[in-house]
Order: C-alpha cells, then structure tokens, then sequence
C-alpha cells in the first residue's frame, strides 16, 4: 500500500522541527502531492505534522 501525502496548510508560522519535517517529505508547497510507501517512518513524520497534511491511501 502507498500513501499520497498533500500539503494544505502553510508551515510559515510553524515550530521549526514542523517545518523540518515537511521540508523531510519533499513538500513545498500547499497543494504539492508525494507518494510514499506505507511503512512506519512515514508514519510518523505524518503524525507530526497532521494539522499540516492530507493523507489518502493507495492501493495497488
């Protein structure tokens, strides 16, 4: 399974270690999608930053 992650929420006005880890994922800006393999280090940058991101699962 994969996972599509969007940016939607600017991280400007964020924490720095927020803004590190959407810099992590590859986004850069807001409506900018990545896909990743589901595994659990992907998880967790996505749990940090959830206010931040959509995320939608793929299957193949």
């Amino acid at each position: 399974m994969k996972l599509k992650v969007t940016l939607t929420k600017s991280p400007i006005s964020s924490l720095q270690k927020h803004i590190d880890t959407v810099k992590a994922l590859g986004l850069r800006k807001i409506g900018q999608s990545k896909v990743f393999d589901d595994n659990p280090c992907v998880r967790g940058q996505i749990f940090a930053v959830k206010h931040m991101v959509t995320v939608e699962e793929i299957k193949e």
